[in-house]
C-alpha cells in the first residue's frame, strides 16, 4: 500500500494553554513495498506520525492517505475498521500487550474480532508462529511461560495474523541484547521481502536505517528535516550533527579514512569483509605510486 502525506501537520490539544504542535506540515510518499525509517531525536514527531497511519490520530490539518484510505482534517474518516486491518502496528515491548491463556489464542485474538473465520483463525496462526521462527509446540503454551524473546515473537505473529498490507514498526528492539537486535531485524527484513510489505521503521539505530531501509525521512522538531536514501542522507555528517544525530559508524569510518588517504571509497551496503578488501586495494594503490 503507498502512503501520503500532504502538508500534514497535528496539534495537541489546540486552542489550550497546553497547546502542542507535535506535525508541521509534513509531506512525503512512501511507494507500496518500501522500507522506510523515521528518524529523529526524542520529541522531534516521530510517534505521533506513525499513529497517523492507523487513524490512532487524525491530522490537524492536510490529509493522510493509506492505500485507498484518506484521513482529512475537518472530515470524518470512513472504513477506519478495514484500515487498521491493513496496518499493522509493532509497538515497543509488544510482550507488554500478551494475556491470553495461551499462545494460539493470543495470536488469533486480533482475527478474532475482525469476524475471520475459526479455520481462518488456525491457518494464520500456524502461518504467523512459522514466520516468526517459533515451534508449532508452543501454541499450547502460556505465553508467560515464554522466555522474554519469544514473547516478543509471539506478539509480533498477533499482528502477522492480521495480514497488514502495512507494517509498522516502533523501536521494535528496545530492551534486547545485540544478538536479540540483530536477529529480529533480520527477521523483519526478511518478512518484509517475502510478504512484500510496505514496512515503516521508527528508530534511534542508525545502522538499521542504513543497512535494511531503501528511504529515510529525518524529523527534527515536528518538521521534515531531511529524507532520501540511507546513503545519500547519511554523508551529510555535519547537518545531523546540528540536529542531535550520529551518522552510522561505517560512514563515520569511510569518512575518517578519506580525510586521510585523500581517496573516497563510496559505501553501497558492502559487508565487512568486502569493505577491507577494497580498502586493501585503495592502500595498496596509493603505496605504488608513492
Amino acid at each position: 500500500m503507498d502512503i501520503t502525506f500532504q502538508d500534514v501537520s497535528y496539534i495537541y490539544q489546540p486552542n489550550s494553554p497546553f497547546e502542542f504542535r507535535a506535525l508541521e506540515d509534513i509531506s512525503f510518499h512512501i511507494p507500496s513495498g518500501s522500507f522506510v525509517a523515521v528518524i529523529g531525536h526524542t520529541g522531534s514527531g516521530k510517534s505521533t506520525l506513525i499513529q497517523h497511519l492507523n487513524g490512532l490520530v487524525r491530522p490537524t490539518n492536510g490529509e493522510v492517505i493509506v492505500g485507498s484510505h484518506s484521513m482529512k482534517a475537518g472530515e470524518k474518516t470512513k472504513d477506519l475498521k478495514d484500515l487498521r486491518e491493513k496496518v499493522g502496528v509493532v509497538f515497543q515491548y509488544p510482550e507488554h500487550q500478551l494475556f491470553e491463556e495461551n499462545v494460539e489464542k493470543d495470536i488469533g485474538f486480533g482475527p478474532l474480532n475482525f469476524g475471520v473465520k475459526e479455520e481462518e483463525i488456525k491457518r494464520r496462526t500456524r502461518e504467523a508462529i512459522q514466520a516468526v521462527q517459533l515451534p508449532e509446540e508452543l501454541l499450547d503454551r502460556s505465553p508467560f511461560d515464554l522466555s522474554g524473546g519469544q514473547m516478543r515473537r509471539v506478539a509480533i505473529a498477533g499482528v502477522l495474523a492480521m495480514s497488514p498490507d502495512v507494517l509498522v514498526l516502533d523501536e521494535p528492539t528496545a530492551g534486547l541484547d545485540p544478538r536479540g537486535q540483530r536477529e529480529i531485524m533480520e527477521m523483519f527484513h526478511r518478512l518484509h521481502k517475502e510478504k512484500r510489505l510496505t514496512t515503516v521503521l521508527v528508530t534511534h539505530s542508525m545502522e538499521d536505517a542504513l543497512r535494511y531501509a531503501d528511504h529515510v525521512i529525518i524529523l527534527n522538531h515536528g518538521k521534515k528535516f531531511m529524507e532520501g536514501q540511507p546513503k545519500e542522507v547519511f554523508v551529510n555528517e555535519k547537518e545531523l550533527r546540528e540536529v542531535q544525530l550520529d551518522v552510522p559508524e561505517v560512514i563515520q569510518f569511510l569518512n575518517k579514512l578519506e580525510q586521510r588517504l585523500g581517496k573516497k571509497v563510496p559505501y553501497h551496503g558492502q559487508t565487512i569483509t568486502q569493505l577491507a578488501k577494497e580498502l586493501a586495494a585503495v592502500v595498496k594503490g596509493r603505496e605504488a605510486h608513492e
